[in-house]
């Protein structure tokens, strides 16, 4: 199964991968996110596209490594969530 996955980065140069596709409540506030330090947490989707700006390949790569290292073996990359993903993240919502 694919997995969207969005890498951003802050201005002290941490990198964020946000899965837009995963819900991390069951009230759909906030979506799956990864990061080294910190590892699995939930983030909310807006708020970190506010303020991050998108991560490059270079940039993304080492944390892109770690999570095909912990399972995920099927990434797909997205600079923004799209409506197909949105309605991913409500229908894994529902169940």
């Amino acid at each position: 199964m694919t997995t969207p996955v969005i890498f951003r980065r802050f201005k002290e140069g941490d990198i964020l991968a946000l899965f837009p596709a995963e819900p991390a409540d069951t009230a759909g506030f906030f979506c799956g996110s990864y990061a080294h330090i910190g590892q699995h947490s939930g983030a909310d989707y807006n708020a970190m596209i506010a303020q991050s700006k998108p991560a490059t390949p270079v940039e993304y790569a080492d944390l892109k490594v770690e999570l095909e290292n912990i399972g995920y073996d099927d990434l797909k990359v997205y600079r923004r969530s799209t409506p197909q993903i949105r309605e991913q993240f409500l229908a894994e919502l529902r169940r």
